[in-house]
């Protein structure tokens, strides 16, 4: 049984713990570094991110996240959770934020306005509907949500959806203090995929559909099946080598 974590500094870690408990699956909590030992994965929760941001360095977890992230054990992100994995990440305050970073795109940390302007939506997931069955569809809870405004080419987008004709006005201030216009597109990109790497915009935690987290769960099997075959060609690597260095010598026979 694979053992998964939920950070939980702060947001809807509880949610993913109850998410996990409907699938038959037992997350550990984690707060602090050491508590990422032992872990086959981990889900880092929707929550307010720059509180997120300032538990996580009073704990020191910064670089203990990087180094499981780099390690290619699965983690998925989902809302504050998917800032945090991002490389890039504008709409921040000055200063902004110390990120985990991993997934190759660019965020905005607050594309769909303010906690006033949060909503629900029907998203297209085919892939998903293709991996754990049901519906071509999935609720997509959005609250103060981010969205993704570009991303790599090892990037798989799993789910976008219209642009609200009410959302604010997307700016970033240049380097020269200008505003400038950075997303005029009618739809964004909210559920992405790279590598180990799980990300969604939305809270699949609070809603009854199951299939994300199954989704994250053959994630992990995946990395758990690429992790044993590794090893044994490894062991059978070895075996060879001890053999040959066991095995008589063959000396020549001359006639």
């Amino acid at each position: 049984m694979a053992v998964v974590g939920v950070l939980a500094l702060q947001g809807s870690y509880n949610e993913h713990m109850a998410a996990l408990r409907r699938i038959g699956v037992s997350g550990v909590e984690v707060r602090k570094p050491e508590q990422l030992q032992g872990l086959d994965s981990l889900i880092i929760p929707g929550g307010e991110s720059t509180t997120m941001a300032k538990l996580a360095n009073y704990h020191n977890l910064f670089p203990a996240l990087r180094e499981f992230v780099g390690a290619g054990k699965p983690v998925w992100g989902t809302c504050a959770g998917l800032i945090f994995l991002a490389n890039k990440a504008v709409g921040q305050k000055s200063g902004g934020q110390e990120l985990i970073g991993g997934l190759d795109c660019t965020v905005h940390r607050n594309f769909f306005g303010s906690q006033l302007q949060s909503f629900e939506t029907e998203l297209s997931v085919p892939m998903l509907a293709e991996k754990e069955g049901g519906n071509n569809t999935c609720r997509g809870v959005f609250i103060r949500a981010p969205a993704i405004l570009d991303v790599g080419s090892d990037v798989e987008v799993l789910a976008d959806c219209p642009v609200p004709a009410d959302r604010p006005s997307i700016t970033i201030t240049s380097g020269e203090g200008v505003e400038e216009e950075v997303y005029s597109k009618d739809r964004v990109i909210v559920a992405v995929r790279q590598g180990n790497i799980l990300a969604t915009a939305f809270h699949p935690e609070l809603t009854s559909d199951s299939r994300w987290h199954r989704f994250f769960l053959d994630m992990d099997k995946e990395y758990q099946a690429k992790a044993f075959s590794a090893l044994s060609l490894s062991s059978t690597s070895r075996d060879v080598q001890d053999g040959s260095k066991n095995k008589p010598l063959d000396l020549p026979i001359f006639e």
